[in-house]
């Protein structure tokens, strides 16, 4: 058998799940992930938790919030004047929805609060902060 290797394509089933075992996503009755180990596709972690496996082999594996999808950063979350969104959205919290900045560049952000006026966004990943647990089976190697 070939073990997984940095630049080999593979396919995986997994479980992730949060520190107090809420299941947060799964391909268990989905079509299995397929990506390249080393095109960042992937959480860190989770990319080097593949690497030495085999196909059929399975394994659960704790990531740190570090490994996977970062800190919580607390200059992520900024208060907007609700003026400032177009007509078309109308901000409700918990609502996810991409901003770009004067550059271009383009993120999500998830809205926290509004008071008044004023609108809370928080562009952290929903994820950031949190150590995650996946239990992955490793399903197939191309090189």
């Amino acid at each position: 058998m070939t073990n997984a290797r940095l630049g080999d394509t593979v396919k995986v089933h997994y479980t992730g799940k949060l520190g107090n075992g809420e299941v947060f996503d799964s391909t268990s009755d989905k079509e299995p992930l397929t990506f390249t180990i080393g095109e960042g596709t992937v959480i860190p972690g989770f990319e080097q938790a593949i690497i030495g496996m085999n196909p059929g082999d399975e394994k659960t594996v704790k990531i740190s919030a570090i490994r996977a999808y970062g800190l919580y950063q607390k200059q992520l979350v900024v208060e907007v004047d609700k003026d400032k969104f177009v007509d078309e959205i109308d901000p409700e919290i918990g609502q996810r929805f991409q901003v770009s900045q004067p550059d271009g560049t383009k993120f999500v952000v998830t809205v926290l609060s509004i008071e008044g006026t004023k609108v809370t966004l928080d562009a952290n990943h929903p994820l950031a902060g949190k150590d995650l647990t996946f239990e992955i089976q490793l399903l197939d190697v191309a090189k």
